[in-house]
């Protein structure tokens, strides 16, 4: 398993645009989770992304008015 900080580093890569400090508040497993949907972001198109359980399939607003 990865530590934090090289959690942190793999996203960066792929993203550099993630803040650091906004990045530092999640826990171990949602980074990792994180960096395995930026790793198939980059894999060519047709590569499927496996979603968890803790992942909505759908998801929906409503109005505040």
């Amino acid at each position: 398993m990865l530590t934090k900080k090289q959690l942190i580093n793999g996203i960066t890569e792929i993203n550099p645009s993630a803040d650091l400090s906004w990045l530092d508040d999640f826990e171990n497993g949602e980074l990792q989770r994180y960096l395995d949907h930026l790793q198939v972001t980059i894999e060519p198109r047709g590569t499927s992304w496996l979603r968890t359980d803790e992942t909505a399939a759908i998801v929906t607003r409503r109005s505040a008015a």
